[in-house]
């Protein structure tokens, strides 16, 4: 079984760019787009907006994010760049309301200020988004997600829950005898649309679902939906939290006494959530995930080998969700390099279907999802152990 030893978290997202800070604008960190200086007619560079949540519950991981894009565009550019043109990445505020969020997008779109927008921040923005995005530029969202994105112009990259809780969920009914299930969720259309599709995979593996709520972003108390867990007294329950607020029930499930008997399944869960946690209260949690940092692979020992050489041992460890924004980049030089092209149409035809390499291995784009092998690892203290592979 391999072991994922979390760094250290680093506090604040500047810190953790190091030497390729001078490489990036960070435009947008507080900020309204509209202070970005405009291009006046230069093409030699290509500007990538990276949206990141730098604040709030999922703002956890805007450290690793940032670090992981900085990454790719270092060696992206060590390679002469894509198609010849240097890559300058540009962070914009994926946080605030979806209102404030979608203006930033209009704004540097309208004005011409980018050429491709990457993401790996919440479905809620990326629904928001798409509908300014899609088809104008090229719009690569690389996180988990709900599935089922199928608007023209998007590339989605992330895991779906077919192909990520499916497998888990049989394994826990067939390996742990888990028929009852419990359900919680942030409040928003990734949990809302996961949960659907993960009640079907419970009820294909024998089991019942005894409780289901969504939970507010931002939720600082989780002793009532403990104690209402207590009573409905599942096998598992399955959490759909995003960022820091799985921390803080994670947490609070621990404080109350219920990891020693009662498994956890998260998703959108990485080395960050899980050194947040603490090894307290971190018995019995499994997660499942395209991406984990301990896989004894020659791709992914090689990026987290690299990545520690850039930002440090003990920066923001480059969980599944800020690694994506690597593989975000890694699939537009791929996909730039099939087309011949980084205008909208020849690129989204290229990146429907194709394989690219990232921290992950070979990726296989189908009709513009993708498709990886997904590990079921088990938390010890604050490690992960990949215990099986779908």
């Amino acid at each position: 079984m391999a072991e994922c030893r979390p760094a250290a978290f680093a506090p604040k997202p500047w810190q953790s760019l190091n030497g390729f800070a001078s490489r990036a604008s960070t435009s947008g960190l507080g900020t309204e787009p509209g202070h970005l200086p405009r291009r006046r007619g230069r093409h030699d560079k290509l500007r990538i907006a990276n949206f990141v949540a730098l604040s709030g519950s999922p703002g956890i991981w805007a450290p690793s994010a940032m670090n992981s894009t900085m990454l790719a565009a270092s060696e992206i550019n060590a390679r002469g760049g894509i198609l010849g043109r240097e890559i300058e990445p540009i962070f914009l505020d994926a946080s605030g309301t979806v209102e404030q969020i979608t203006r930033r997008a209009k704004d540097v779109i309208t004005s011409e200020e980018v050429d491709v927008i990457v993401g790996s921040h919440t479905s809620s923005v990326r629904v928001a988004l798409r509908r300014h995005i899609a088809g104008r530029i090229p719009y690569i969202y690389t996180t988990v997600y709900e599935g089922g994105e199928r608007t023209p112009g998007v590339i989605a990259i992330g895991e779906t829950p077919r192909n990520q809780c499916r497998p888990a969920i049989h394994w826990l009914a067939n390996t742990k005898k888990a028929s009852r299930w419990y359900l919680i969720g942030s409040n928003y259309v990734w949990p809302w649309l996961s949960h659907q599709a993960m009640k079907n995979y419970i009820a294909e593996s024998g089991g019942q679902v005894v409780g289901e709520e969504f939970v507010p972003v931002g939720e600082d108390d989780y002793a009532p939906h403990v104690a209402r867990i207590r009573a409905a007294n599942p096998d598992v329950v399955l959490v759909s939290l995003i960022g820091a607020d799985s921390i803080t029930f994670n947490r609070s499930f621990g404080e109350h006494g219920l990891a020693p008997r009662i498994l956890r399944l998260a998703s959108a869960f990485d080395e960050t959530v899980l050194l947040g946690i603490g090894a307290d209260n971190s018995d019995n949690l499994f997660c499942a995930s395209g991406y984990f940092n301990c896989v004894h692979s020659q791709d992914t020992e090689s990026f987290v080998s690299r990545y520690e050489a850039a930002f440090g041992a003990h920066s923001a460890p480059a969980g599944s969700v800020g690694q994506s924004n690597y593989e975000g980049l890694k699939l537009l030089e791929a996909a730039a390099l099939h087309a011949g092209s980084v205008a909208p149409k020849p690129l989204l035809a290229a990146a429907s279907n194709m394989i690219y390499r990232g921290a992950r291995g070979p990726i296989v784009l189908r009709q513009g999802h993708a498709a990886m092998p997904i590990y079921l690892a088990q938390a010890d203290g604050i490690e992960f152990r990949v215990i099986e592979t779908f």
